[in-house]
Order: structure tokens, then sequence, then C-alpha cells
């Protein structure tokens, strides 16, 4: 198994952890997640993965005031 070693600045850190805190997650966890995800090549890739990415339809969206 290889090692990676990234050098994040104190902002990605924290967005990183806050990242990995709302999926419930370790750092390292997420990391790897995003490391296997499906690239975006095309336009088409992304139409094609945008339903699963928008979430439930039944739940609204508002704007605040």
């Amino acid at each position: 198994m290889s090692i990676l070693t990234v050098r994040l600045t104190d902002e990605e850190a924290a967005l990183l952890e806050q990242r990995a805190r709302s999926a419930g997650v370790k750092k390292a966890t997420l990391v790897r997640q995003l490391i296997r995800e499906t690239p975006f090549v095309t336009a088409g890739d992304v139409l094609k993965d945008l339903p699963k990415r928008m979430g439930d339809a039944r739940l609204r969206v508002r704007r605040k005031a």
C-alpha cells in the first residue's frame, strides 16, 4: 500500500475536516472516496450523474430573504 502525503493550508484542512464531519467519516476516508470518484470528462457525464447529486426531488429549497 502506498502512502500519499498532501500539504494543505489551514483553510483547506478546515474545509476537509468540515466536509468529513458532515459526511460522517474520517478525513482519510473522505480523501479515499474523492480519489476513487469518477471524473467528469464531458457535459454528458455531468448530466448522467446529475440526478444522483441533486438529492431528493421531494425536498424544497427556499432562499433566505
